[in-house]
């Protein structure tokens, strides 16, 4: 089993698409990391995100903007030979995407941003009350990088190619 560079964005997009859960990492000022599991938006772009605009992720970002924000989708457990440890390995697909993040005063901006976010789960068209769209803190990471890996990928061979 090998471990591929996805270069296709097509395929970067499904992996994202596909996921649920996202993970944002930060590090505070004591270089101290701090990951947390968040809800997305993603346009190919930007990724959404929002939360309340207070507290110790709150605080990071607006200390220090930059940003990882990790996908991984998939938990098979696969090997080559039961009786070697070394032959173990979950296969999955993973998407790190690293930038800095911007935060959404503007109202009909927010609003149009949690439209993206809510896209990821849902077909419904959704309408979000003055009171609700004021006190959420909606941010984005401005996509700068972004590496996908294929991690328990079948090797080829010319006999299983």
């Amino acid at each position: 089993m090998r471990t591929l560079k996805i270069t296709n964005q097509q395929e970067i997009d499904e992996v994202i698409r596909s996921c649920r859960t996202c993970f944002l990492g930060l590090s505070d000022e004591n270089n101290k990391p701090y990951v947390i599991p968040m809800n997305f938006g993603y346009d190919g772009q930007f990724i959404y995100l929002h939360s309340g605009q207070d507290g110790r992720k709150w605080d990071i970002m607006k200390m220090n903007p930059k940003a990882c924000i990790t996908f991984c989708l998939g938990e098979e457990l696969a090997w080559q030979n039961e009786e070697v440890a070394c032959s173990y390995r979950v296969k999955s697909k993973t998407v790190i995407a690293e930038g800095i993040i911007e935060f959404i005063d503007n109202d009909d901006d927010k609003t149009k941003s949690l439209d993206v976010l809510m896209a990821q789960y849902s077909k419904a068209k959704f309408k979000y009350s003055k009171p609700a769209i004021k006190n959420v803190g909606v941010y984005r990471l401005k996509i700068e990088t972004m590496e996908a890996r294929n991690f328990g990928a079948k090797a080829v061979t010319p006999w299983n190619s």
